[in-house]
């Protein structure tokens, strides 16, 4: 007998900042408590399988040191003191703290700040709708996707592609710039199927030999920032060994000729000694791809962490362009399908109050802005007043000490709406607890498949903690914007405007079906009536500053970076921090298995998981520095130094170092976590940050320097 038939189970979504947003079943142990969360097994993309930090999500919901009353800051910044208000009295204050900031500065003072803590569209977007009623700085979320979006926009025209369950019909599944057994799961459920029932072969890409690199029949381990050349490689050997498709090309393309002739030179000996491959290793890549046509390219947002990142990624995507994979079904390249859900959000952004006379600032570049850089601040007041709700940018953000110097002047007043304490709380004025994703209701997009999941509420929240629409309604209540268009709306009463506006139904209706499906027919996520460019051919020839983008900054803010430096065709341009003598390596900061971003760092058993902070350390690299395994390590830049212990392994280039995972500040010996080695600067032409392009220089941590030295967790026995 099944030992779970007498649960009751409730359907959802993952809220989190995964492009799989996978469909889910939650086991209701009664009405304020939940027990293992399942993925869907009838949602034909989540396919029942689930990672295990979300399975286990009771352990966050039920946490201890959950949040539960709202806190006001009763000693200095950052001391820990508070003391416990009533939800009315702390909402009065952050109202009162906004109205004089506005009085002495302007509207623009006000930055209310957030990002894909949730992925729910009312308890994440609904913010939007306060700051146009209220003229505050605009925010321009930049920090995960543009480069990545820029660079296949540049080629296919539109953010859309081939099913991602086609994987299972594929006979050979690229996985390159994502480590998805960590961050996406369900793409090696749809790719193991291909290789169980058709013989497909697994290729990974990626800086180094990670779990989805594990499961791959064939690994390429390159250096950070080098994937152009790679791709362009790979081409070469394509158009040069006859495995290029030229009646696809000539139908299909806009300059297949000149983008052979530019390949010429592009040899596997030229990547050779750019990527850190072997000859050989790039040819039978090459060789793989152009022989096997049905070739699905899943291409992932590890490309938007470099400073080249659109330049890669647009390379990347010209690899299935070449070959003409598009047009079987198992084939193809595949990033997002953000494109095909066209919801219509205008009544819960409030978005026909925008004033577009207002200043628009860099959600990436928060330490700059807090610290008054003028280029950052557009010519605009500084920043004084903040309210911050589903993310943690003291934690999370580029330029750590910068951030946290900015927190920490004293004109700044901030309001942090968060499930616990986490750095950017410790540092706020005012603290309000926050309901999680099965305590509310909420709908969801997908832009890993084609799903639009509903998320309704299933369990009741302890006393304290409300919902991101509450604060939002109740604040715009204070503020005088109430009678303003969108507000006044329940979280279900948004959600039908929305569906009811692109003919899905309601909330009710979504209810009983759980999601719908919107994958796009075969001829059009497939590119075959043409691509998304007006003359529907791919791109080759790329026009870095023309072409349209679905994150592309606003005017006002102009282009980013150095422009003049992006190539005409797929190329390797170093945008990047390339290694130096003062800086010999190259540090990413890539994701833990047991973290999302700075989400489950607070529950017991993904921090037991995952031990400490640790840099790994290819053990050549130790023997010279003469360094064991364990030993603490310091390594810095221009922008700062942390210190974590080194792990050996030699599933990385000599010259590489990886610091997975973003673990709390307070993780770290001297409490500042590894983004204090990240930088905020703007990458060509459409922003971003690049987390995983990182100079440094790496020595023997000379003494220990205080606060508890953390020690290696054990794994708690939860039988």
């Amino acid at each position: 007998m099944n030992q779970h038939a007498h649960l009751r189970i409730g359907h959802s979504a993952c809220p989190h900042d995964c492009p799989s947003t996978c469909a889910l079943e939650v086991e209701l142990l009664d009405g304020n408590r939940i027990g293992r969360v399942h993925g869907a097994k009838a949602n034909s993309y989540t396919s029942g399988v689930v990672c295990a930090k979300v399975a286990r999500y009771a352990d966050r919901v039920h946490h201890p040191d959950r949040l539960l009353k709202p806190l006001v800051r009763a000693g200095a910044k950052g001391d820990g003191v508070w003391q416990e208000a009533s939800w009315e009295a702390a909402l009065d204050l952050v109202a009162e703290k906004f109205i004089a900031a506005e009085e002495k500065y302007g509207s623009e003072t006000v930055w209310p700040y957030f990002y894909a803590g949730t992925m729910g569209l009312v308890q994440r977007d609904g913010i939007e709708r306060l700051r146009h009623a209220k003229k505050y700085s605009g925010f321009f979320g930049s920090i995960c996707t543009n480069l990545a979006w820029t660079g296949w926009m540049m080629g296919a025209g539109a953010l859309r592609g081939p099913d991602p369950r086609e994987m299972g019909k594929s006979d050979c599944v690229v996985i390159w710039g994502t480590n998805a057994v960590v961050t996406q799961v369900n793409v090696m459920t749809h790719a193991i199927k291909a290789r169980k029932e058709r013989g497909a072969r697994i290729v990974v890409i990626d800086v180094y030999e990670n779990a989805t690199m594990k499961q791959a029949d064939m690994g390429l381990v390159l250096k950070p920032g080098t994937d152009g050349a790679l791709a362009c490689a790979v081409m070469h050997v394509l158009f040069r060994e006859g495995m290029a498709d030229h009646a696809y090309l000539e139908k299909y393309t806009d300059d297949p000729k000149g983008l052979e002739v530019h390949l010429k030179t592009r040899t596997p000996e030229w990547a050779a000694a750019i990527t850190g491959l072997g000859v050989a290793e790039i040819e039978a890549f090459a060789r793989l791809v152009g022989t096997t046509k049905k070739t699905y390219f899943r291409l992932g947002y590890g490309f938007a962490r470099q400073r080249n990142g659109a330049v890669n990624m647009h390379a990347a995507s010209c690899i299935a362009a070449v070959t003409g994979a598009w047009q079987y079904e198992g084939g193809g390249a595949f990033h997002s399908n953000s494109g095909i859900f066209k919801l219509n959000q205008d009544v819960l952004e409030g978005t026909r109050m925008r004033d577009p006379s207002i200043r628009y600032l860099d959600h990436s570049r928060i330490g700059p802005v807090l610290t008054g850089a003028s280029d950052a601040l557009y010519g605009g007041p500084p920043v004084t007043a903040m309210l911050i709700q589903n993310t943690n940018p003291v934690n999370v953000a580029p330029e750590q000490r910068l951030v946290k110097q900015g927190f920490l002047r004293d004109d700044l007043f901030a309001c942090v709406h968060e499930q616990f304490m986490t750095d950017t709380a410790k540092l706020a004025d005012v603290v309000l607890p926050a309901t999680m994703f099965v305590e509310h209701d909420d709908i969801y997009k997908g832009g890993g498949n084609q799903h639009i999941t509903l998320g309704p509420k299933l369990i009741e929240p302890p006393a304290g903690p409300r919902t991101n629409h509450f604060v939002i309604e109740q604040l715009a209540g204070r503020l005088g914007v109430a009678d303003r268009p969108g507000f006044g709306h329940t979280e279900q009463q948004h959600i039908d405007i929305i569906l009811g506006k692109r003919g899905l139904g309601s909330f009710d209706s979504l209810k009983e079906e759980k999601w719908v499906d919107l994958q796009p027919d075969f001829e059009t996520a497939h590119f075959i009536r043409g691509f998304g460019h007006a003359d529907g051919k791919f791109r080759f020839h790329a026009d870095w500053t023309g072409q349209a983008a679905p994150n592309r900054p606003p005017k006002s803010m102009g282009l980013f970076g150095p422009v003049a430096r992006l190539p005409e065709f797929p190329d390797h341009v170093d945008l990047i921090e390339v290694a130096d003598e003062a800086h010999p390596f190259r540090l990413t900061t890539s994701p833990a298995r047991n973290f999302l971003n700075s989400t489950f760092s607070e529950t017991p058993v993904s921090k037991a998981k995952e031990g400490r902070p640790e840099l790994l350390l290819h053990p050549d690299d130790a023997a010279a520095l003469n360094l064991a395994d364990g030993d603490r390590v310091e390594i810095g830049n221009m922008r700062g130094e942390v210190v974590l212990h080194a792990r050996l392994f030699d599933g990385i280039k000599r010259g590489v170092v990886i610091a997975e995972g973003i673990w709390p500040n307070s993780a770290h010996e001297r409490g500042e976590g590894i983004n204090v080695l990240t930088g905020a600067d703007a990458p060509a032409p459409y922003g971003g940050a690049a987390f995983h392009d990182n100079k440094v220089w790496l020595r023997r941590a000379r003494h220990f320097t205080g606060g508890k030295r953390p020690e290696k967790a054990e794994i708690p026995d939860l039988a």
